[in-house]
């Protein structure tokens, strides 16, 4: 396996995430990054993964602050409150409210029955809008968590946002509609779009920015008349953000490329090539100069908007990498690790690993699956691998990894043998 791999196969191991932070690259989740988010000091960023969890990095040390888990699958979403708290949605169809510091979420908001995709904010802070494959839009009260079912698409509905001031809601789903939801009524007037619609954004002047399946984006007036498109790129948009000031779009397509465009002048500016995987999620910081992205390998990754350039790197084998003893080893290409005294990302520490019983450690929230297993040995990890989690353990939340090659497993139990052990 190679090391774009790597990070996959660690959140499947005990649902397990390894490496530190380098060079402006935060490196944690153990699946994609499909979430991010701002907070409105710029002092803390947010990030929902494949791997079930949330992490609230400190963008001034670059380190996990907490790891947050509740979700029993992927989070796609995720957003800060005006004041601090947090907000996280998944595919298990849930959306939690978190107060910094607390394991445990102050808040769930369950009525969707499919996963949620997207979620927005009001300006005022007293409600939530969040975008489910159950093809609805709910509107959520924050102070008590009354919702309001805003039914129409006809397909899953990708996207939300909230114009500014608060008085409309606007929705994009897979069935090509746009539709603007007036409030408080609830008014909706559709527009019907040329492609399958995958994120919203609203700028602070009104301007409704949608994003296609067809590489395209379209901008709207705030009563929904086409005014513009841009060829963002050639592969499906897939997620979108806009700078603060609403003067630059940053659309993320499959083919993992971000095409940087300045909104007025309705111009692709440059575009952010990567290794070459999707980027699931974007964000700008608020200096709207660095654009930070969410990997499909489970990394994050700022950039310098003025130049396309990536700021930093996080090279393998570098003096901040716990692996860098490793370089070069067949068995730290399968699989991230961390020793008992580095801090806990998305799971626990995987420092004295053999002989362990399985779901032991304390600190950590297991899957109810693995408390029925025995002790993780050479034997039980390349059995995991080799048949995959849901056949090993049936019911657990880890993502469904295998490592087809007995040598790739071996490598790998041999190198865990030799890295946790010390």
């Amino acid at each position: 396996m190679r090391w774009a791999s790597c990070a996959r196969v660690a959140a499947t191991l005990l649902e397990i995430v390894a490496a530190s932070a380098a060079h402006a690259q935060l490196a944690g989740h153990g699946g994609p990054v499909r979430a991010l988010a701002v907070s409105a000091d710029g002092d803390s960023l947010l990030s929902g993964s494949f791997d079930t969890s949330v992490i609230r990095w400190s963008l001034k040390t670059n380190a996990a602050g907490e790891v947050l888990r509740y979700h029993a699958d992927a989070v796609n979403a995720v957003a800060f409150l005006q004041d601090g708290r947090m907000v996280t949605a998944g595919s298990d169809a849930r959306l939690a409210v978190w107060t910094a510091g607390r394991q445990q979420p102050d808040q769930v908001l369950e009525g969707h029955t499919a996963p949620v995709v997207a979620i927005a904010v009001a300006s005022d802070g007293s409600s939530l809008a969040s975008a489910s494959w159950d093809h609805s839009v709910r509107l959520w009260s924050l102070a008590d968590g009354a919702a309001r079912v805003l039914e129409g698409h006809a397909q899953n509905v990708n996207g939300v946002a909230f114009a500014p001031g608060g008085m409309s809601l606007v929705s994009v789903g897979y069935d090509r509609a746009l539709r603007i939801w007036r409030l408080p009524e609830g008014r909706p007037e559709t527009v019907e779009l040329p492609a399958p619609l995958n994120a919203v954004a609203i700028a602070p002047d009104g301007e409704i920015v949608a994003a296609g399946a067809d590489g395209k984006l379209r901008m709207l007036t705030r009563d929904g008349e086409l005014e513009g498109q841009v060829a963002a790129g050639l592969a499906p948009i897939v997620a979108l953000a806009l700078s603060d000031d609403g003067m630059l779009i940053a659309a993320a397509g499959i083919d993992g490329t971000v095409a940087i465009v300045q909104r007025k002048s309705r111009s692709v500016l440059r575009t952010l090539v990567g290794p070459g995987f999707p980027f699931w999620s974007v964000v700008f910081l608020h200096d709207a100069a660095t654009l930070v992205t969410g990997g499909a390998d489970g990394k994050i990754r700022r950039w310098n908007v003025h130049t396309g350039e990536p700021v930093g790197s996080n090279l393998f084998g570098t003096s901040a990498d716990p692996l860098a003893a490793y370089a070069g080893d067949h068995g730290a290409d399968v699989c991230h690790t961390l020793s008992d005294k580095e801090p806990q990302r998305a799971g626990p520490t995987l420092a004295g690993l053999f002989g362990r019983k399985i779901a032991s450690l304390s600190g950590y929230r297991f899957s109810e699956a693995l408390k029925t297993m025995v002790v993780w040995s050479p034997e039980t990890v390349a059995k995991l691998f080799e048949v995959g989690p849901n056949a090993y353990t049936p019911g657990t939340k880890m993502p469904e990894q295998r490592i087809g090659s007995a040598e790739d497993r071996r490598a790998l139990t041999d190198f865990l043998a030799r890295a946790t052990s010390q």
